[in-house]
């Protein structure tokens, strides 16, 4: 079998067949490497940039890889490359932006097993965990459920309960975390900083597995979950102190249109105060779904601003994806 050899973890941390009870040599031709090609005018090459490679899991017999959205958003071309290093071309066949799923459909056979999944719900903190990333046993790593809680990021998204991990896998993005049986509880998202005891390291956030069932069937028919989008307004927050900041502002999104400025800091959501980020973006989907107009009250330097920001579906704003 091809191991890459361009970097690999210390041995100590690596899994080991003989320590699990299930086929890792299975598990791992499971997750195949994700390379994606975005064209220069699409909305996310400024900041995800116009190359993207990570990892996907083979989710079903037809060879169905799941993997975290943003490395396939707006891509032209994608290429899935398997442990044994057979290339397939995929098609980007969905992007789910309430959970952060993606799913790439193969334009030739894989010939990998696919990875049975499971509720990451079963898994208590401090369990072991694996998390496999493309490139075998030397790029995969035993870890540690350290956390699950409420996760916001600045580009309108929270999930309720996030999957935490520590020691932190560099290349992050798409990865499999596995339990201690072999299934697939949770696909790698992001790259965070963590707190535990006054004591700060680096971890992983993973997306739970179980998020998927409920929208896979619509994902695989119409790209996406069904029912009316969120409303989006390309108003990126943070958290400064106990005050809610403007901290960026997609350029010609809504929140820009409607005159929205960075540095702003928000008092009100349709007369009520967030209390946190999380609580920011609820308070926003909670008026409507894409289209709703949403009230918002500002603080701009000593002045109090009030603002009616029309929202949008942000998958109107990404570049469409070539059909094959």
């Amino acid at each position: 079998m091809a191991e890459s050899t361009e970097w690999s973890f210390p041995a100590a941390l690596q899994p080991r067949s003989e320590q699990v009870h299930f086929d890792l040599e299975a598990a791992v031709r499971s997750v195949v490497m994700v390379h994606a090609e975005i064209p220069d005018e699409a909305f996310t090459a400024s900041f995800l940039d116009t190359e993207r490679i990570g990892s996907g899991v083979v989710i079903d017999a037809d060879g169905l890889v799941l993997t975290i959205g943003y490395l396939i958003t707006e891509a032209n071309s994608i290429w899935l490359t398997t442990h044994s290093g057979a290339v397939v071309p995929g098609h980007a066949l969905a992007y789910d932006q309430t959970t952060g799923f993606g799913l790439v459909m193969p334009l030739g056979r894989l010939g990998v097993p696919a990875l049975p999944r499971a509720s990451s719900q079963t898994l208590e903190t401090g369990s072991s965990v694996i998390i496999i990333g493309h490139g075998g046993i030397s790029h995969s790593l035993n870890a540690k459920l350290i956390a699950r809680r409420e996760f916001a990021g600045y580009w309108e998204y929270v999930l309720d309960e996030a999957l935490f991990t520590s020691p932190p896998h560099p290349q992050w993005g798409g990865t499999a975390l596995v339990g201690p049986d072999g299934q697939l509880r949770g696909i790698g998202s992001l790259l965070v900083q963590e707190a535990v005891s006054g004591e700060t390291f680096d971890a992983n956030m993973f997306v739970p597995i179980e998020l998927l069932d409920p929208i896979l069937d619509d994902m695989i028919r119409l790209g996406r979950p069904a029912g009316p989008p969120r409303p989006w307004l390309g108003m990126y927050a943070r958290e400064l102190k106990d005050r809610l900041i403007v901290g960026g502002l997609a350029q010609g999104g809504p929140a820009h249109r409607a005159g929205v400025r960075l540095g702003d800091f928000i008092v009100e959501v349709a007369g009520q105060e967030p209390q946190s980020l999380a609580d920011l973006f609820r308070r926003i989907w909670a008026q409507g779904s894409a289209g709703a107009v949403i009230p918002l009250t500002l603080s701009r330097g000593q002045k109090i601003t009030h603002v009616s920001v029309q929202s949008a579906d942000r998958n109107e704003f990404l570049h469409k994806p070539r059909r094959h």
